[in-house]
């Protein structure tokens, strides 16, 4: 049996942040996405989507924000988790499709470092693992530079 799952995330950019993206620490002058997590919406994206592939919810539904042990939580800590949770149920990722809605910083010479770390977390070869990263072309709040977002496709099969 296999199923599809679909994820979107977005956090908004802030000051005297990290921006982390699928694990990456990104250099961007102090500014990074609020949230109670890291706010790796790229993460938070994937394990969205595996999640409802599996039918298991959100990852609100696991690790909600109003729990202070998921307070600056590592997001391939909790993709981890989330991998657990779907082999439980008998499923493993076949492959994993994002991508990244950021109008600023450059991200092409960070994917495959987010690639590794994926594959690692998800125990998958690097080869099913595909991320991206465009513009908006100035649109948008992407666009604007206020927040970034990320969408996530994967195949889990039984």
């Amino acid at each position: 049996m296999i199923r599809i799952g679909h994820g979107y995330d977005v956090h908004r950019l802030t000051e005297n942040r990290k921006l982390i993206l699928g694990g990456v620490e990104i250099p961007n002058n102090d500014i990074g996405l609020l949230g109670h997590s890291d706010a790796d919406v790229l993460l938070h994206a994937i394990s969205d989507s595996l999640l409802g592939a599996a039918a298991l919810g959100d990852i609100g539904k696991h690790f909600p924000d109003s729990d202070e042990a998921y307070k600056d939580a590592d997001s391939l800590e909790l993709l981890r988790k989330v991998n657990a949770l779907i082999k439980n149920e008998g499923y493993s990722v076949a492959n994993v499709d994002a991508t990244l809605l950021a109008q600023a910083p450059k991200l092409a010479p960070h994917i495959l470092s987010m690639r590794e770390n994926i594959a690692k977390a998800l125990e998958i070869s690097i080869d099913c693992v595909s991320v991206k990263a465009t513009t908006e072309e100035g649109l948008g709040f992407t666009g604007h530079k206020e927040g970034i977002a990320a969408h996530a496709v994967v195949l889990i099969e039984k």
